[in-house]
């Protein structure tokens, strides 16, 4: 993209007066979206904390997930914690790698504190953006010498045309957001036709152990039990859901991470 192509994105999505230099704030954002009428309602919904909407019930309470992620981000050793998260971003890079072409657009979904982008090189990605729920993880910034610019969105409502990247990432958030259809074909509709998208999230029996042995001991000692550990997706079915999305061309992997 061209550098007043760029600037043209940037200056529709950025909210006057609103975001930090270098950020783009949400308020305006929903105009620019492909479903203008949707999002406008959708995505103030999401980032201002309310719950689900009505008539629908969401696993997952997305203000909640946004406080918690903005208490971890102010944690004096909280880079202690991110070596899983670092790992699998480094994975994800490498997947980059194996594709011989440069993407002069990407898109990089919760990224936080750019686990994949600070293990990628400007002749790979020229220009990205780099999204996330949690406004202080964003201003946490890693080494990377890749133009990067931070947009305060939600995974569940992405704030940008059709048919804008090259190449769409995500490490680690998928698993977090209520509608996963939804999700897949937002990130189909952004990506451009001959577009690339390569996530990693948690699923299929990730904490099976621990899931069992809560429900156990709850059964136990209280006749019944209630979820303690987040539903997870069967790798068997991501296949189908990328492919109702409008993905082709599929390639599905389990990536099994010990420590």
């Amino acid at each position: 993209m061209s550098s007043r192509g760029t600037q043209k994105l940037l200056q529709g999505l950025r909210t006057a007066g609103s975001a930090p230099a270098g950020w783009i704030g949400s308020g305006l954002a929903s105009r620019y979206c492909r479903h203008t009428g949707e999002l406008r309602s959708g995505s103030s919904r999401a980032l201002s904390g309310s719950g689900s909407g009505r008539g629908s019930m969401n696993v997952f309470n997305r203000e909640m997930k946004k406080r918690q992620k903005n208490w971890a981000a102010v944690l004096q050793d909280g880079h202690q914690y991110d070596y899983l998260r670092d790992e699998v971003g480094s994975r994800v890079a490498d997947r980059v790698y194996d594709i011989a072409r440069t993407f002069p657009l990407a898109l990089d979904i919760g990224g936080g504190k750019s686990h994949i982008a600070e293990h990628l090189s400007k002749n790979v990605v020229e220009r990205l953006f780099l999204t996330d729920i949690s406004q202080q993880i964003l201003k946490f910034q890693r080494q990377s010498e890749i133009p990067t610019q931070r947009v305060l969105a939600d995974e569940e409502f992405l704030p940008f045309r059709e048919n804008t990247f090259d190449l769409v990432l995500s490490s680690l958030t998928l698993h977090w957001i209520n509608d996963l259809p939804g999700g897949l074909r937002q990130i189909h509709q952004v990506l451009k036709p001959d577009g690339v998208f390569i996530g990693a999230m948690v699923g299929g029996e990730t904490l099976y152990e621990l899931r069992c042995s809560l429900q156990l001991a709850e059964m136990e000692r209280e006749g019944g039990f209630s979820p303690h550990v987040s539903p997870y997706t069967a790798v068997t079915d991501l296949g189908n859901l990328l492919g109702q999305a409008g993905f082709t061309m599929l390639t599905v992997m389990t990536l099994v991470v010990i420590w």
